[in-house]
């Protein structure tokens, strides 16, 4: 259940997310999820697409510094201590967690989140057995 996504190292200077966004709009690519975190001199965008070597090949076009990495991605209910419930989990199993950002999502009742850990596979494992509803890629923004 590991999903794709691109990061990209962004120049922290005006209008340069707005090329990239040109840049994938004009390649035809559906944003499925998103963040960024910037620095004084750069930022890094972080993307899950529907094609992603399209994403990466139209990005390194234009000459953008791009990467794939693999990430999980799960589903919780919007209400409070859910997420709790989740990071309990990944404590309980001694998961460290690099970075987790969620999806704005077109179901009402429900929180995607994307998360990436130090160990995947003990995460994955973890979290299935401790019954959480973990989603592919195509389950964002459904």
């Amino acid at each position: 259940m590991l999903i794709d996504q691109i990061s990209v190292f962004v120049e922290n200077k005006a209008g340069r997310l707005a090329s990239l966004m040109e840049v994938l709009h004009n390649n035809g690519i559906d944003i499925r999820a998103m963040t960024i975190a910037d620095t004084a001199d750069f930022g890094i965008l972080r993307l899950i697409v529907d094609d992603t070597q399209k994403a990466i090949d139209a990005l390194k076009s234009d000459g953008c510094t791009a990467a794939v990495t693999k990430v999980i991605a799960f589903t919780v209910s919007d209400m409070p201590g859910s997420l709790y419930s989740v990071m309990k989990i990944i404590n309980d199993n001694a998961i460290n967690v690099e970075y987790l950002y969620s999806v704005m999502g077109r179901n009402e009742g429900r929180a995607d989140i994307v998360i990436r850990v130090d160990d995947t596979d003990k995460a994955i494992k973890a979290l299935t057995d401790g019954g959480v509803n973990l989603i592919c890629k195509s389950d964002l923004c459904k």
